[in-house]
C-alpha cells in the first residue's frame, strides 16, 4: 500500500515538473512581479529606454492584468444586426437555449414550427458582418438526424429575406 502511494504522489510530482518546464522562453524585456496591474510611472512600468528597445513591430509586453485594465472598453461586434433580428424572428417557435451576440452564435433546442410535425432544433453562427448568405450558417436537426438541405435553404431563405426586410424598413427611417 505504501507502494502504491508513493508511485501516486511521485506520478503527481513528474506531471507538475513536466508542465512546469513547458513554459517556454518569455519575451518581456522587464521582470514584473505577479500581482495587481502596473500603475503608469511604477517601478515596473516600462520605462522609456526599454521602449526604445523594443524591436520594430513588437508591442510591449502584456500580462494577464491587461485585461482587468480600464481604458479599453471599446468592444467591436462582427455580427450583422439584420441577420441576427431575422434569425431569431423567424426561429421563434424554438426554444432558446443560448445566446452569444458577441460571436455570433444562437442555439435552440428542440420545436414544433407552427402548421408542422417535426421537431427541430437549430444552431446558427453569423460569422461576419456583412448582410450577405455567406454570413449565415444554419445547421438544424430532428430527432431522427440532420434535416434535410431542401428545409435548411428554405429555412436559410426566410432568415435572409426577412434581415432585407427589417434593413429596408430601418433605412425608410
Amino acid at each position: 500500500m505504501k507502494i502504491t502511494t508513493y508511485l501516486k504522489y511521485s506520478g503527481v510530482f513528474a506531471l507538475t515538473a513536466a508542465l512546469a518546464a513547458c513554459g517556454g522562453s518569455s519575451t518581456q524585456t522587464t521582470s514584473a512581479p505577479a500581482g495587481p496591474p502596473a500603475r503608469p510611472g511604477s517601478a515596473i512600468d516600462l520605462d522609456s529606454d526599454q521602449r526604445r528597445n523594443l524591436e520594430p513591430g513588437q508591442s510591449e509586453p502584456t500580462t494577464i492584468w491587461d485585461a482587468f485594465r480600464r481604458g479599453n472598453t471599446e468592444v467591436e461586434v462582427a455580427v450583422n444586426k439584420y441577420l441576427w433580428s431575422a434569425t431569431l424572428e423567424i426561429l421563434e417557435f424554438l426554444p432558446v437555449e443560448s445566446v452569444d451576440p458577441f460571436t455570433g452564435v444562437i442555439i435552440t433546442g428542440y420545436g414544433t414550427p407552427p402548421g408542422g410535425g417535426r421537431a427541430y432544433r437549430a444552431t446558427v453562427l453569423i460569422d461576419d458582418p456583412a448582410l450577405d448568405a455567406r454570413s449565415l450558417n444554419l445547421s438544424l436537426q430532428t430527432r431522427n438526424g440532420p434535416a434535410s438541405a431542401a428545409t435548411i435553404r428554405a429555412v436559410e431563405d426566410a432568415i435572409l429575406t426577412r434581415a432585407r426586410q427589417i434593413r429596408n424598413l430601418d433605412a425608410s427611417f
